[in-house]
């Protein structure tokens, strides 16, 4: 069995236990802990819908708290959000049509969304602790402008939020704001961009 299917095939219990005591960073085990939400919030079934009435397709204050949980867990606290932690909060901000966390959910989403897009262009990012916290806003750390953030990254993140019935306000704010500093042919590659939700 190779390492990746070893930890798809764990239980959630102890991915957390790995990410939260652990001491080296493994940002694909918080990919998977955040895969089983995405599941619950599908299904409303499975380790993070235990003890409560949870429908499907629905993100209630507990779906947010076990994404905040998983994301700003001691073993990655100062590893910036991975492209497979996005794409699943991605797919978590699809799944749930009906939203009841107070938008705390959102505000982690923006926030991980632009720690991933950040930090993967080589600019430096905060702690997640510091980043994700509900109690620090995005503005104080996200690029304002577009030097310096990878073209590439934006366009993935254009193509995550296309089609989406939903959208983060705050995500597409910022990034609109980036791609309106960008180059002009990645401008002209994502003519749709500025109806999302704006």
């Amino acid at each position: 069995m190779t390492s990746a299917s070893l930890i798809s095939n764990a239980p959630l219990s102890e991915l957390i236990r790995k990410i939260e005591t652990g001491s080296i960073a493994d940002r694909d085990v918080s990919a998977t802990a955040l895969a089983f939400v995405r599941d619950g919030v599908i299904t409303g079934e499975g380790p993070t819908t235990a003890g409560r009435v949870h429908f499907s397709r629905a993100l209630d204050a507990d779906d947010a708290a076990w994404c905040a949980r998983i994301l700003t867990a001691a073993a990655n606290t100062n590893e910036p959000v991975s492209r497979a932690e996005a794409e699943t909060l991605f797919e978590i901000n699809k799944a749930a049509t009906e939203r009841s966390d107070d938008g705390r959910f959102d505000d982690l989403f923006a926030k991980a969304i632009v720690h991933h897009a950040a930090a993967a262009s080589g600019l430096p990012v905060p702690p997640r602790s510091v980043a994700l916290s509900p109690d620090t806003s995005i503005e104080s750390w996200a690029p304002t402008t577009a030097v310096g953030v990878n073209t590439e990254v934006l366009e993935w993140i254009a193509k995550q939020m296309r089609g989406t019935r939903r959208n983060n306000r705050a995500l597409a704010a910022l990034v609109a704001t980036l791609i309106g500093a960008a180059t002009l042919p990645l401008a002209h590659t994502l003519p749709n961009f500025l109806d999302l939700g704006m």
